[in-house]
């Protein structure tokens, strides 16, 4: 496994690559991030942001997404992938704010987990890029750079990448630090064709030097 203090340098070194890294989901309130956030489930930040400017203009915040006809709802995110679920998620979502949290949307993370389509990743997005509250919120780009730098087994659970995260980077960092690892996946140690060869942390990823065959 990778040491704290060799991730720590490869995690520098992967900051230094994307210094504007940012969440790339549009949205004007929490409100607006956390059904943004909901409806990428699955789906890529170029489709959400392609679908969401007609459903926020229609239905701004939590009272009249909470009121809105599920057809309506629907014909305006139907781009996105699972959008009859995803649909109905927003909508009871919202009618949750509107009924237990009077529209406020809670800054706890277990709490937001009560609302639906809301899972621990979501939740730790909108608090960090919200409200600034520490977290780390592991999507598929997160899980596959930790499991190829062997900073956790290919086999772990999402959540064990979350706390060995947690327990490798400064608490104030986390939020930064999730939206570089995000980029770096996302745009260089992608799933399919990885950019491997032309890598600045190959001599700390142990997936690289396996398929590049590097012998330390």
């Amino acid at each position: 496994m990778l040491s704290k203090k060799k991730y720590l340098e490869a995690l520098d070194i992967i900051m230094s690559m994307y210094p504007d890294a940012r969440g790339e989901l549009n949205w004007g309130t929490p409100f607006q991030l956390l059904i943004a956030t909901i409806l990428s489930a699955q789906a890529t930040d170029i489709g959400v942001n392609k679908a969401t400017p007609a459903l926020f203009a229609a239905y701004p915040d939590a009272e009249s997404l909470a009121k809105a006809d599920i057809a309506s709802i629907e014909s305006k995110i139907k781009t996105i992938g699972l959008y009859h679920t995803k649909a109905k998620n927003i909508k009871a979502a919202a009618q949750m704010l509107v009924d237990e949290f009077d529209s406020v949307l809670p800054q706890d993370k277990e709490i937001l987990q009560k609302l639906p389509g809301v899972g621990r990743k979501t939740a730790n997005v909108v608090l960090g890029d919200a409200f600034g509250i520490p977290g780390i919120a592991v999507d598929t780009h997160v899980d596959r750079v930790s499991k190829r730098l062997n900073i956790v087994p290919q086999k772990a659970s999402v959540l064990e990448v979350e706390k060995t995260l947690m327990r490798y980077i400064p608490q104030d960092e986390w939020v930064s630090a999730h939206h570089h690892l995000i980029f770096f996946g996302r745009y260089h140690c992608t799933a399919k064709n990885p950019n491997c060869e032309n890598c600045p942390v190959l001599s700390y990823c142990k997936f690289g030097k396996e398929r590049l065959g590097v012998i330390d």
